[in-house]
């Protein structure tokens, strides 16, 4: 019995229970593959299906004293921590891309006509994104490129960090200073 995948799963996490690092890294070393993988499918991006493993093994360290294997076998048990962190890492991401959009929308909302377009509102709506467009030509290049591609792809700071290869901070920097600019820019045309 002690031979079957299962057996040795439930007696790795009996050791973990009682705190045994090594059998915390066996776990990891027989697990970790399918557990990433699922991961992945939840979230769809390798940095953050890394997150949520790491957060599911910290999960496993902290709640092994409770795994019963009359409720579940223990695969079943280790798929449903990892999932739950995979969509605790997605609401996190999802936080921080509101969090971006929250920031343009308010630079951009000064930009905006009403929401019952008339004559006078299409007008001015055309006259502001010719402002716009022109405050825009006015940041440096890379500074438009993070910026627009913030706005217009819903591209949270360290999605676009990683997609342009530059430090997050650096991103963050300009995006700050590009909204600064253009908040700057565009009171000029008010």
């Amino acid at each position: 019995m002690q031979d079957t995948p299962d057996a040795q799963l439930m007696g790795l996490l009996d050791r973990v229970a009682l705190r045994d690092e090594a059998a915390l890294k066996a776990l990891y070393d027989l697990t970790s593959g399918k557990l990433y993988g699922l991961s992945l499918r939840v979230v769809r991006h390798t940095e953050w299906a890394e997150d949520a493993l790491q957060d599911t093994f910290l999960q496993i360290w902290r709640s092994a004293p409770d795994y019963r294997a009359s409720l579940s076998p223990p695969m079943a048990w280790l798929g449903l921590i990892v999932r739950s962190r995979s969509l605790d890492v997605l609401r996190r991401r999802k936080a921080e891309r509101e969090h971006l959009t929250d920031e343009i929308d308010e630079a951009m909302a000064d930009t905006l006509a009403g929401d019952s377009p008339n004559p006078m509102d299409t007008r001015l709506a055309s006259q502001q994104a010719r402002a716009l467009h022109q405050c825009l030509g006015q940041l440096e290049n890379k500074q438009r490129e993070v910026v627009s591609l913030a706005y217009l792809r819903d591209l949270s700071h360290g999605e676009l960090a990683t997609q342009l290869r530059l430090p997050l901070g650096t991103v963050k920097t300009w995006i700050r200073r590009g909204l600064d600019q253009l908040r700057s820019c565009m009171a000029g045309y008010a």
